[in-house]
């Protein structure tokens, strides 16, 4: 990790207090992998996220990794780092939500794939096979979200979008002036600061939507 960043975690450990009321506090580029299987069904989504480098570099130094900042972690650091970000509590849906015609497709656990540096960024991919097994889309959209509901972490959708063969990905970008407008409404004279910010985060998603091919 590049020298230069010692004295941005000074910065940020120092204005950490005065961070917690902005939103959002964490970026995350993102990308991902409809997988398919043989017939065609929707088996999954594989999720990249690459975390944005001040919070990359929050979490190595929380647990205590990379001491000389060279952006190389040790086989021991590698294995301690794998899998920071697969602790998911009870209830958290994975800021991923699928749906066909309004009906919620529901994600399985995470099966975590991978955790490494990519530069001053952490980078992990891990795979989220459907709940109730795979599904034929026989020429119906499905829609994709990747958003955080309180906002607190934003997702962009910087890094590939794919799909198996015969489907096809489209990304319509969100109207941002609307987005904010909605936020505004929803905070209601309340400042950004506030301890109960409202579920704003589907609001500034952008919609992916899949289509594929009627299985023959």
């Amino acid at each position: 990790m590049p020298l230069r960043l010692r004295p941005l975690l000074l910065a940020a450990c120092t204005l950490w207090p005065a961070m917690a009321g902005a939103h959002p506090h964490i970026f995350v580029d993102t990308g991902l992998t409809f997988v398919t299987d043989d017939a065609g069904r929707l088996t999954g989504v594989e999720v990249l996220w690459s975390y944005d480098e001040l919070y990359s570099l929050l979490i190595l130094e929380d647990m205590s990794l990379d001491a000389d900042y060279d952006g190389v972690l040790t086989e021991a650091e590698q294995a301690q780092l794998q899998g920071f970000d697969m602790q998911w509590m009870e209830g958290y849906a994975g800021d991923l939500y699928l749906s066909v015609d309004g009906t919620p497709v529901k994600l399985g656990p995470p099966q975590p794939l991978s955790t490494r540096m990519d530069g001053p960024h952490i980078e992990t991919r891990h795979f989220r096979p459907l709940a109730e097994g795979p599904l034929a889309l026989n020429g119906a959209a499905l829609t994709a979200k990747a958003y955080d509901p309180t906002f607190y972490t934003a997702y962009d959708l910087t890094r590939p979008l794919s799909a198996g063969a015969g489907c096809a990905v489209a990304v319509t970008k969100v109207d941002l002036d609307a987005a904010t407008a909605q936020m505004n409404a929803a905070l209601d004279g309340r400042p950004a600061e506030t301890d109960d910010f409202p579920e704003v985060g589907e609001a500034f998603a952008d919609t992916i939507r899949l289509t594929c091919a009627e299985a023959s």
